[in-house]
């Protein structure tokens, strides 16, 4: 355990009170372990996007991309205006912005690259004047089309990932989830796994996969979003799925928690998941409505659940909000970075209200793994509706928002805070 983490530990005695933990497990080894906590401090040369927000975030070597819903950014140093439609390149270190540059006409939701090239996903259904819908694979150094690559598809993509030379896609499309040839788009037939219903009915909106993880080790396949059934088994909004040599199957992990609704105007609400650097568990977060000491209840809230568990019940540990959104999580050996709209984590008994060992998180927090308690780490940020991405880097954390101010400082839809 880092020093930082160890530190920090008599903040997590202090508060013991603010999360619900059922059980407990140790975990070591991960690709970007991250062994401390970042520091609240964020850099000062970012850019800074002029409108909307940004949803997805990805690093290619030297170039880090940034795609969402806007026009314009300007530089970290806030001279002139530079036009990006929803999506631009910028070198990490620097700040400045490279000569990549393509039109999308609606918002871009995810990205994935080999190193070489970049694919995009989203809700648009023309780049550059070429019609692509949901997903593109372009030049990462001038944006140019790779007209190659057409999956044809009928809906919008919200996450992707590249996993043993497939490109896993998942959305509103037909099919919801799909694994296609990274070079031609064309549906490799690995994924042929049935992904159905509405939990709640016409009010949760489209069927969908909206976010999933990938565990290191590309076995494991962890997917949220409006659904009811995986595979022709029972599964609501929440599913895990064995990634094979030939094919996938649903796996057994289950809990009958994501079976209840949180309230009418929010049949569906899981948000996002991320796996642990090793792989043997992965954390939900949530929106969906106050549920105070109700442990049957699991709304506004990050979640672990271990990945070897079969139709378990109760997750490791619950943290609530205490009524606020979570949409984006990220674990690293030292901490389990969530962000949101939240007021407030530890906060079990909060209905709109700092209840018993609630603490102060406002837009973002820090959670030790272990225990699901929040760490005294707070950088405090603008809630806004949220943000819906955060990017683990080998020097640090990246947060995509709608909002403008983080530590302090006016950092403007984009902010990295390092490792220290």
């Amino acid at each position: 355990m880092n020093k930082l983490v160890k530190a920090l530990g008599a903040v997590v005695t202090a508060v013991a009170l603010g999360a619900t933990a059922l059980q407990g497990a140790p975990a070591s080894a991960s690709p970007i372990s991250q062994d401390y906590v970042v520091s609240p401090n964020p850099s000062d040369l970012t850019p800074r996007v002029q409108q909307g927000a940004v949803y997805k975030m990805l690093q290619l070597g030297g170039i880090m991309f940034a795609g969402g819903e806007f026009s314009s950014v300007k530089p970290y140093n806030n001279s002139g205006t530079i036009s990006r439609s929803r999506l631009f390149g910028f070198n990490p270190i620097s700040g400045g912005l490279t000569g990549f540059h393509a039109t999308f006409n609606a918002a871009v939701w995810a990205m994935a690259t080999d190193g070489r090239s970049l694919w995009v996903g989203g809700y648009f259904n023309n780049v550059n004047g070429v019609a692509r819908t949901g997903v593109v694979k372009l030049d990462p150094y001038t944006g140019a089309v790779d007209t190659a690559f057409n999956a044809r598809l009928t809906g919008s993509v919200t996450d992707m990932a590249l996993v043993k030379g497939r490109l896993i896609l998942g959305g509103a499309f037909s099919k919801k989830l799909i694994a296609v040839n990274p070079a031609t788009g064309g549906d490799t037939g690995y994924i042929k796994l049935a992904i159905t219903g509405a939990p709640g009915g016409t009010n949760a909106g489209q069927t969908k996969v909206f976010r999933f993880a990938v565990n290191p080790a590309g076995t494991r396949l962890a997917i949220v979003g409006t659904f009811t059934s995986v595979g022709g088994q029972l599964r609501r909004q929440a599913a895990l799925i064995t990634l094979g040599t030939y094919g996938a199957w649903t796996s057994t992990w289950y809990s009958t928690l994501f079976d209840k609704p949180c309230w009418s105007e929010t049949p569906t609400y899981t948000r996002d998941v991320d796996f642990s650097y090793d792989g043997t568990f992965f954390v939900i977060v949530t929106t969906g409505g106050t549920s105070p000491n109700n442990r049957d209840l699991i709304c506004d809230a990050a979640t672990r659940w271990n990945t070897n568990d079969s139709r378990t019940t109760y997750p490791v540990w619950v943290n609530y909000t205490g009524g606020d959104t979570l949409l984006s999580v990220q674990v690293t050996r030292a901490a389990v970075y969530v962000q949101g709209h939240q007021r407030w984590m530890n906060n079990p008994g909060g209905n709109n209200t700092a209840g018993p060992g609630a603490v102060s998180r406002p837009g973002i927090a820090a959670l030790n793994p272990h225990s699901g308690l929040a760490y005294s780490w707070n950088p405090t940020k603008d809630r806004g509706i949220g943000g819906y991405d955060l990017l683990l880097t080998s020097t640090g954390l990246w947060v995509g928002s709608d909002t403008t101010h983080i530590g302090g400082e006016v950092h403007e839809r984009l902010a990295f805070l390092p490792l220290p």
